[in-house]
């Protein structure tokens, strides 16, 4: 009769802690860029690609790839905004740079199918933003002569706040 009482107070004592566990696994916590930083870094990589001589769209989207902010330069096309925003929505999905997810989804490879995807656009000009080895939000350039000009501007809006994350 003890064994069998011993028995039911552990199996009694694993449920309570098997039940605490799935009451803290119910929700998580999570850091997203707030709109001043996410302006900030939009902000920053317009004026570089400006110094650059290139009109651009920049979209900085939450860790999510849903835009917080999108900035599109006077004369930059009318398909930047969107492009913009469809490459840091890919670097958010997929964690990396666009132009990363561009070379490992080449033709021929097996994932190849992933460039059909709705709303990935596999380009260069997207780059996800990190901090703290947590990422917070995503940011995508279109508009410059290429996807290495567009990287370079997107690199230079993340440098323009990266102080302000690593002092969370």
């Amino acid at each position: 009769m003890k064994r069998q009482h011993r028995y039911m107070a552990a199996l009694g004592m694993a449920c309570l802690a098997w039940g605490s566990v799935q009451a803290a696994e119910a929700t998580y916590t999570s850091s997203n860029l707030t709109t001043e930083t996410a302006l900030a870094a939009a902000q920053a990589a317009l004026a570089s690609c400006r110094e650059g001589g290139y009109q651009v769209a920049v979209s900085v989207t939450d860790r999510s790839g849903v835009p917080i902010v999108v900035l599109r330069d006077r004369y930059a096309g009318p398909h930047t905004p969107d492009t913009a925003t469809r490459k840091a929505y890919t670097s958010a999905s997929f964690r990396m740079s666009s132009a990363d997810l561009a070379e490992a989804t080449q033709a021929g490879k097996a994932t190849s199918g992933i460039r059909h995807l709705d709303q990935i656009l596999a380009l260069g000009g997207g780059l996800p933003i990190e901090t703290a080895g947590s990422m917070v939000g995503a940011i995508g350039i279109s508009g410059a002569p290429g996807g290495d000009a567009d990287e370079a501007c997107a690199r230079a809006g993340i440098e323009a706040i990266q102080a302000d994350l690593d002092f969370q």
